[in-house]
């Protein structure tokens, strides 16, 4: 796990403790990260986890090593799970505030927000890349590694289709849909074609009818879940499918800029203060103190409470439901991802892959977020069949973004660095493109 320090981590080692039918299969998980403290840190939460486990007479957890090292890390390992941030929290708040100061939208993976954190990523993403091919190339890479499509988009290019990007995001969205239609999410069938963190659920077939139909015509249904509650019951029936959570930043922009730009604090600025004062608790305490997987779960919690919080107060003020601050949901998707290709166990997930002609209009290199078919060759999108053309142009434009960003993280433009935030449809003005990139000592060459 590369970012093995990462807040995020014991969700996935739950996840894998959880796994009962794998005892045995895994051996070892190596948590990778530049910063010693971090890994410290969460090393004794996931110590704390594997003793709760096994006191609850659960299989023998894998061992947990940590180290700084990248290839020590890399050496013999099946799978690399990538979740790094570039930059750490001090760098998202820069990706905020800098479009912030010109009227746009300051956003980790959104707008000129997620053009800059490209630029920062790609680079070590793509270095990370060539470390797996020449140290371990017969493992698959798992990005999830924000922004998600992009860097799997740049990492191919070294990895081919040995690596493939994770989001949480369509299979949450999914999950809530099926529950408001009143069917188990796991008999359901879901149709969804898009990028990373900018796509639609367009069917929901149970026993092979299409259950969308019905619950767009239901406002009462509809609105029991976030999306619903984000976009309105008139807007979803105007689509015609149900958007991913981020398309609220286009579909509502003005009200989701406004509301970021009044908030007391940008997510980062949240997110820094609150694990700050997490890694600083548990870096007083001794490796596998008795309460470090409590003191995550409650910081845990409270930031599952206030994820996309401006984006709910602009759209009404509410809550997120209880079944959606359990945590997870990339997690399991990995989990799934692993087994079917380690085990051969044939499953279908929506995933972050070459496009290979699956989407029409869209060239086979461009890394598509669709339903794809996994097995122990890996992971093969499904053909989406017709796009519409507000959701195939929208596509098109963002990737013609993303790979103005991969260019120029790839290259030092500053030519494309222009072009890929000036490009971006939530970026307004050219003149407001250059200072963003000004603000950002991006020089280019």
């Amino acid at each position: 796990m590369l970012g093995g320090g990462g807040f995020r981590v014991p969700l996935i080692y739950r996840t894998l403790l959880q796994d009962a039918d794998g005892a045995g299969h895994r051996t070892e998980l190596v948590l990778h990260d530049t910063d010693p403290r971090r890994l410290k840190a969460i090393a004794a939460v996931l110590s704390e986890q594997a003793a709760q486990h096994s006191g609850r007479g659960g299989a023998a957890a894998p061992s947990v090593r940590v180290t700084t090292d990248l290839d020590e890390a890399l050496q013999d390992t099946d799978f690399v799970f990538s979740a790094i941030r570039v930059g750490g929290l001090e760098g998202r708040i820069r990706d905020e505030r800098i479009p912030l100061a010109e009227e746009q939208l300051g956003q980790e993976t959104v707008g000129a927000g997620g053009v800059l954190y490209g630029l920062r990523t790609i680079p070590v993403a793509m270095h990370i890349a060539e470390r797996v091919a020449a140290v371990a190339p017969n493992a698959w890479v798992i990005n999830f590694t924000n922004p998600a499509g992009m860097v799997t988009e740049a990492m191919s290019g070294v990895l081919g289709d040995r690596v493939i990007g994770i989001c949480d995001s369509p299979v949450g969205l999914c999950r809530r849909a099926a529950r408001a239609i009143g069917t188990d999410p796991d008999r359901a069938t879901f149709d969804y074609i898009g990028l990373n963190h900018l796509g639609w659920l367009r069917r929901v077939l149970v026993d092979g009818s299409d259950r969308l139909p019905a619950l767009l015509e239901d406002d009462v249904a509809l609105e029991s879940f976030e999306e619903g509650k984000l976009f309105g019951a008139e807007w979803l029936r105007a689509l015609g499918a149900l958007p991913n959570e981020y398309l609220h930043y286009y579909y509502h922009h003005r009200e989701a800029l406004a509301a970021i730009r009044d908030a007391d604090a940008t997510r980062g600025e949240f997110l820094a203060q609150q694990q700050d004062s997490f890694y600083a608790e548990l870096s007083r305490t001794e490796l596998g103190h008795r309460g470090a997987f409590r003191t995550w779960d409650a910081t845990r919690r409270e930031r599952e409470e206030t994820y996309m919080a401006e984006n709910r107060e602009a759209s009404g003020g509410w809550h997120r439901d209880q079944c959606d601050l359990d945590g997870g949901g990339y997690d399991r998707v990995a989990l799934t991802l692993m087994r079917a290709i380690a085990r051969n166990e044939p499953t279908t997930l929506i995933l972050n892959v070459r496009s290979r002609g699956a989407v029409p209009g869209i060239d086979e290199d461009a890394v598509v977020e669709v339903p794809s078919l996994v097995d122990a060759n890996g992971a093969y999108p499904l053909s989406t069949g017709t796009v519409a053309p507000h959701q195939l142009g929208l596509m098109l434009q963002l990737k013609a973004v993303e790979r103005a960003t991969i260019e120029a993280a790839m290259s030092g433009s500053g030519a494309a660095a222009l072009r890929a935030l000036a490009l971006h449809p939530l970026v307004d003005s050219v003149s407001s493109a250059a200072c963003i990139l000004e603000a950002a000592a991006f020089r280019g060459r």
